[in-house]
């Protein structure tokens, strides 16, 4: 386990295919059989409407706004059952800070959708979380714990951004704040609930305050082991107001140097994606030899990060490809990373 100056002395370091080489090492060891997973499923966003006006989000619409909407049941239901004829296995559901839409709301959608469908409920982010219990007046506990009994299966780890005050303070002020964020996660641990941890970077972050969030989730990681998964990707400016601030994205360069430095770092997590979303097939496709395991998923459905300029999509055949192209073998995953499926 590197420490936290070795981290550093490796982000300000130009030697990238040694780092690569050294977080391919790390991969190794976690995944000797030459297995890179995937999975099928859908992000589902169930309402725009959001009061925390993040400047990096180009996908929320105010309380009010004609552009805003709630998803009725139906149409939920409808591309839940689109989703498990194309192969699906979870559903990812996120939407934004919604005022109005108490604990009830989620309990009665959660069982509806358990009643009707076999699969697995990875929904909500910490500030979704932190919202529901403030606007029903209950604790984190007792939220978490009632959200999982109405079938709340995990948590994603949306909303994390870079785990470091300071930063959101300048791109997401009203958001939950870094110990909100990990309270949620602890908490859900806690509970014999597992989550992922995500980080989004090159929004003008420092290095340090880079590291102050994978120090953070490798200490929670250390205490807990709740974590699946560490998912990184980069911010994407096109049409948010953050953009105008921030004049240059990560490029593929790095964004590989911060993917193997996260695997060297972040060596007490199982798995760590290599992300298309944002960085195109061929860029996840080296990723994999940069310390990533899993590509994700083939998304059927994705809003937020394309409204703010991500347009790259993938077909589990494209998916399937890639991995088999960089030497490994493609495997189907659900969402806790179980790769039993016969392909």
């Amino acid at each position: 386990m590197i420490t936290r100056d070795e981290a550093l002395e490796l982000f300000r370091s130009d030697d990238l295919i040694g780092i690569g080489m050294e977080a391919d090492a790390v991969r190794r060891k976690w995944h000797p059989e030459g297995i890179v997973s995937y999975i099928i499923d859908r992000n589902i966003n169930y309402t725009n409407f959001c009061t925390e006006y993040c400047s990096f989000c180009a996908f929320y619409r105010p309380m009010g706004h004609a552009e805003g909407y709630v998803l009725p049941k139906e149409t939920i239901f409808d591309k839940i059952r689109e989703t498990v004829e194309l192969g699906g296995t979870g559903v990812l559901m996120q939407g934004g800070l919604h005022p109005d839409l108490k604990i009830e709301w989620y309990e009665d959608l959660f069982r509806s959708i358990k009643e009707r469908f076999p699969i697995h409920l990875h929904c909500l982010s910490a500030p979704e979380v932190t919202n529901i219990a403030e606007v029903s007046g209950l604790s984190l506990r007792d939220t978490i714990a009632r959200l999982r009994d109405a079938g709340l299966d995990s948590i994603p780890g949306g909303g994390a951004e870079i785990l470091d005050d300071g930063v959101r303070h300048r791109i997401s002020r009203l958001k939950c704040s870094t110990q909100d964020w990990v309270d949620v996660h602890r908490t859900a641990h806690s509970l014999g609930m597992r989550t992922t941890a995500t980080m989004m970077f090159g929004c003008g972050e420092t290095i340090e305050q880079r590291m102050n969030h994978l120090e953070l989730v490798r200490n929670i990681q250390q205490d807990t082991g709740g974590f699946t998964a560490f998912i990184p990707w980069t911010f994407q400016r096109e049409n948010t107001s953050l953009g105008h601030f921030v004049k240059e994205e990560a490029t593929a360069v790095e964004y590989l140097q911060t993917l193997a430095i996260s695997r060297i770092y972040l060596d007490n997590f199982e798995n760590v994606q290599s992300s298309w979303v944002t960085q195109g097939l061929k860029t996840c496709q080296l990723g994999l030899r940069f310390g990533g395991n899993d590509v994700g998923s083939i998304m059927i459905e994705e809003n937020v990060v394309s409204a703010a300029g991500a347009h790259h999509r993938a077909s589990e055949e494209e998916l399937r490809r890639i991995i088999r192209d960089a030497g490994f073998i493609p495997k189907q995953r659900d969402t806790l990373y179980r790769t039993y499926f016969l392909n």
